[in-house]
């Protein structure tokens, strides 16, 4: 019996390995509805390909174009947030969260309010509306699934134990492609610099992330919230060969870990067949040819993103959206060359110092949240940057 699926961001790097692997295995998956921001091109051509029933476009001005492109198929075309919930909500067992950024929050709360199995990319889903997400899925029953691959590892790690089990988890991090680099050198790094990841192949803003550490802050948030550990209890180290893609220590002294190429095939293939097991075309470890695992603490003096994450995590309330928001302001004007790579935390970190929300109470709450911190993160940028 095939399990049906449903793709939120299918035109995006997660999308992409997603497909691959379902095409792989026609026999175990349906694909039924696919969704995109823009790309109405890339968008028609995976729902004619996959045969999917539903593919929603969020931008309302490329819904012509699909619905041109879908002419003649069995596929119904629609455009806006309301059909992005719709498509959220749809006959599909499985949900592959994958929308970049906020636009991804109504979606995925739509999706755990109606009880899916979530398999999810989405980092805002967890880090700017945790409780209320986790609250969400209690009461429906919704299964969350994490695809990072620290996150899935963990959470395979996990199998078969008790909660009460657990002492701490570790996260492990590449350590980004300034790992080695001085205080000095770091005032200097360009956009260019940044997005060359040692590791991984990620879009510009994820990477920047990895450079600066904040990425792993941000998943510290997330882990706290899939499985319930207080900050204390969560550690991170710098693993530069990304082997091992994340830890468990358990009460009686054992540590599990979950090892494996950098290849997010390999996390995906796990929600999408939990609690079986998918075959992947990923290349197989060969810990010969690494030949070493490294550890070491992280430096917050050099990359103080790390602090200011778990700042907000310990902070709770609105502080994780605040972090979340502000970041995103500051890497884009990085990316578009207007700060230095170093004034990216500078301004997180004034952004939290003038946050004064209140905990929020919804969805919405969350939105107007990100959207005034937005607003706010300018106003920090002017300051910190003059």
């Amino acid at each position: 019996m095939t399990r049906k699926i449903a793709i939120l961001g299918a035109t995006g790097s997660i999308g992409t390995s997603t497909l691959d692997l379902v095409e792989r295995h026609p026999d175990r998956f349906e694909v039924v509805v696919v969704t995109a921001a823009t790309n109405s091109d890339a968008l028609a051509e995976i729902a004619r390909r996959t045969g999917a029933r539903l593919a929603v476009v969020a931008d309302q001005a490329r819904l012509g174009d699909l619905q041109a492109r879908l002419a003649g198929t069995d596929c119904r075309a629609a455009a806006g947030e309301e059909a992005l919930i719709e498509a959220a909500c749809s006959e599909a067992e499985l949900v592959i969260a994958a929308i970049v950024g906020c636009a991804g929050l109504k979606p995925v709360m739509a999706a755990v309010e109606a009880g899916k199995t979530i398999g999810l990319a989405n980092k805002e889903a967890l880090v700017t509306a945790g409780a209320l997400m986790t609250d969400a899925a209690a009461a429906s029953g919704s299964t969350i699934l994490p695809i990072d691959s620290e996150h899935n590892a963990i959470f395979q790690c996990l199998a078969g134990s008790q909660s009460n089990d657990v002492s701490r988890i570790i996260l492990t991090a590449s350590g980004g492609p300034f790992r080695t680099a001085t205080a000095e050198e770091l005032e200097t790094m360009t956009p260019a610099q940044a997005v060359a990841h040692p590791n991984w192949s990620m879009g510009a803003k994820i990477s920047t992330d990895s450079a600066t550490l904040m990425n792993k802050g941000l998943e510290l948030i997330e882990a706290h919230y899939l499985f319930g550990l207080p900050s204390r209890s969560i550690d991170i180290l710098i693993h530069p060969q990304s082997v091992v893609h994340s830890m468990v220590e358990f009460v009686d002294g054992s540590v599990l870990a979950q090892l494996g190429s950098p290849d997010m095939r390999i996390p995906i293939a796990y929600a999408l067949a939990w609690p079986e097991r998918l075959e992947t075309p990923a290349e197989r470890l060969d810990l010969k040819a690494v030949g070493r695992l490294d550890f070491d603490a992280p430096d917050t003096t050099r990359f103080p993103a790390l602090r200011l994450a778990r700042e907000a995590l310990e902070q709770g309330g609105a502080a994780p959206t605040v972090l979340n928001a502000a970041n995103e302001v500051a890497v884009a004007a990085f990316l578009a060359g207007n700060i230095r790579f170093t004034d990216i935390a500078r301004i997180v970190e004034d952004s939290l110092a003038q946050a004064g929300y209140l905990p929020p109470q919804s969805i919405a709450d969350v939105l107007d949240i990100d959207r005034e911190t937005r607003l706010n993160a300018q106003t920090s940028m002017k300051a910190v940057c003059n």
